[in-house]
């Protein structure tokens, strides 16, 4: 089975949603990049709810070999960067990322990703999500960037569209 590596913005909207155990429901271990670890570290030091993934038993913590796998993106953070260099280490990986610079990055080296809302799609095929739509809601209050072609896409895929 292909790595599957995880980025801190999707841990974080599925932690805040409730939704965290979709994860290994789906996809049964994933591989989060210490650099995720560490943001994630530093959000609960200022006092927001945000997961431990190191202490989850589906997730396995690594550091990419090199750090200067992709020295010619400047534009992603940290737990991006990592994202991508451990899937160029791991050839078949996934990557689950929403940040639009990191998905085209991603396309670009050709890598294969989804996101939150496929994480979400996928939850709902496995019948652990009734409806899409109130948790795309609750996404959008809680800052979750998300364009009306987008949100369209989503919810008739999700047989939702009425």
């Amino acid at each position: 089975m292909p790595d599957v590596i995880c980025n801190t913005s999707p841990l974080s909207y599925l932690h805040f949603l409730d939704l965290l155990d979709l994860l290994p429901a789906l996809m049964k271990q994933i591989v989060v990049p210490e650099a995720v670890i560490q943001e994630l570290r530093v959000g609960r030091e200022r006092g927001l709810s945000l997961p431990a993934p190191e202490k989850l038993p589906w997730v396995t913590v690594k550091t990419p070999a090199s750090a200067k796998v992709l020295p010619m993106v400047t534009d992603l953070g940290p737990g991006e960067t990592a994202v991508l260099a451990l899937a160029l280490e791991a050839p078949g990986s996934v990557v689950i990322l929403d940040d639009g610079a990191a998905r085209r990055t991603a396309m670009a080296l050709g890598v294969k990703l989804t996101g939150t809302l496929g994480i979400l799609l996928d939850g709902k095929k496995l019948g652990r999500i009734k409806q899409v739509r109130p948790v795309l809601d609750e996404l959008q209050r809680m800052g979750f960037r998300l364009d009306t072609r987008t949100r369209i896409a989503v919810l008739s895929r999700a047989g939702e569209l009425v």
